[in-house]
């Protein structure tokens, strides 16, 4: 009787046993009906931008050494560092005594020059009436001999013809001292306005519209001209144009063929904390040998002077925008060679491969040009574990449509500045 009982807990202990590891084994097996899952972007229409991040320096637009033409000593200065001045304003005298007495000198001349006009005009009027009077005088013999032959002696006759003739070489010699007379006022005349003009220069204007940057005289101190080459004259005052300021930019390499005049330029001045907006003015054309950059400049208006020049600023120049574009996600393109394919998912889920034409690049997104239609499915990912034509379970993926990829072309940071100069 024992034995029965053992037999009858051993056997369905054993069946237990077997469905347990049959079920185990149910569980394990692969699902032979499931497809491979596939992460997958839909085709999109958007937008993608290249903005180069630089940082540039405003300069002014001018800078001017004003230096005095004639030699002398500063009588009065009337500028100091930074005073603001208007073209044509007076900066300082200079005073020159032995220059104005060589302007007296050169008026005298002009108006003895204007009397010796005065009195070659009367010498040509004379000889004129001269000329006139002894011309009549021969004619008037001349008609008498021939009505009556005999009448008027030939050496009388020859007499008066040899006065006629020499009072007109008298009108050509008048005439000739009167040109020459008139040739020396002209001389005069240019004399005197050339030390006027030296006379006038002893009074020193501003040559543009700016600041007063450094001041390099004061008040006495002998100030020689800067007209000669090979004396070292010293300026009298530095002159800074900042109601117009350049923004200097280097431009790198790369991005040389994308810089056109009249670019946008966005323009960020921490030290301000102002954002501006300005467009590319000129560029030098021309690379760098050392720092493989092209200067590039964009005018910036100062009218108040709340910009300093010497000041940085933070630049966004837009190298390429397209807009209303197709997009996918960098991920969905394998590149080979010079050709480049992606994986496209059908209405039956089915692989197929297809190549692509691309166009701007972004940081995530890339231009489709041709080869995909808006709404197709591409694969994300490693591509090749997918054969072509396999069926897959797509696993849909949110993507943007839209990228900004911004090159960083140097910026600076005011905090790290200022943390530098402490």
């Amino acid at each position: 009787m024992r034995k029965r009982r053992g037999l009858r807990l051993v056997f369905p202990l054993t069946a237990a046993l077997s469905l347990a590891f049959a079920g185990c084994q149910d569980r394990q097996a692969p699902d032979a009906g499931a497809h491979p899952a596939a992460a997958v972007s839909t085709v999109q229409r958007g937008t993608i931008s290249h903005v180069l991040s630089l940082a540039g320096q405003f300069q002014p637009y001018q800078v001017v050494d004003v230096h005095a033409k004639v030699s002398g000593y500063l009588q009065h200065i009337y500028v100091d560092i930074g005073d603001k001045v208007h073209a044509g304003q007076t900066l300082g005298v200079l005073e020159v005594p032995e220059l104005n007495a060589q302007y007296r000198s050169t008026q005298a001349e002009e108006a003895r020059s204007k009397d010796e006009i005065t009195r070659a005009v009367h010498e040509v009027a004379q000889a004129k009436s001269m000329h006139t009077a002894l011309q009549a005088n021969y004619d008037r013999l001349r008609q008498a001999a021939k009505a009556q032959p005999g009448l008027i002696a030939e050496q009388e006759l020859d007499d008066a013809q040899s006065k006629a003739e020499a009072s007109q070489a008298q009108i050509d010699g008048s005439e000739s001292a009167l040109a020459a007379s008139k040739q020396g006022a002209d001389a005069a005349h240019a004399d005197m306005q050339r030390v006027g003009a030296l006379q006038s220069y002893t009074t020193i204007t501003a040559p543009l519209s700016g600041v007063v940057i450094w001041r390099y005289a004061d008040t006495g101190a002998l100030i020689q001209s800067g007209t000669s080459s090979d004396v070292q004259s010293l300026p009298i005052i530095k002159l800074s144009q900042s109601d117009l300021l350049r923004l200097r930019l280097p431009v790198p390499e790369d991005a040389v063929g994308y810089v056109h005049e009249g670019d946008t330029v966005q323009i960020r001045i921490d030290a301000l904390n102002r954002s501006i907006a300005g467009k590319i003015t000129r560029f030098t054309r021309n690379l760098s040998l050392d720092t493989r950059t092209m200067e590039t400049e964009v005018d910036v208006p100062n009218k108040d002077l709340s910009i300093t020049p010497g000041m940085y600023a933070n630049t966004y120049l837009q190298l390429a925008h397209r807009e209303n574009i197709l997009t996918i996600p960098l991920l969905a393109v394998q590149r080979q060679g010079g050709h480049a394919t992606v994986t496209v998912i059908d209405a039956q889920n089915h692989v197929q491969p297809r190549q692509v034409q691309l166009g701007v690049q972004g940081s995530i997104l890339v231009e489709v040009i041709h080869g995909l239609q808006e709404g197709d499915r591409v694969v994300l990912g490693d591509q090749n574990k997918y054969r072509p034509g396999e069926v897959v379970t797509p696993v849909p993926q949110q993507e943007p449509a839209n990228d900004v990829m911004q090159q960083e072309g140097g910026m600076t940071d005011p905090q790290t500045e200022g943390a530098g100069n402490q």
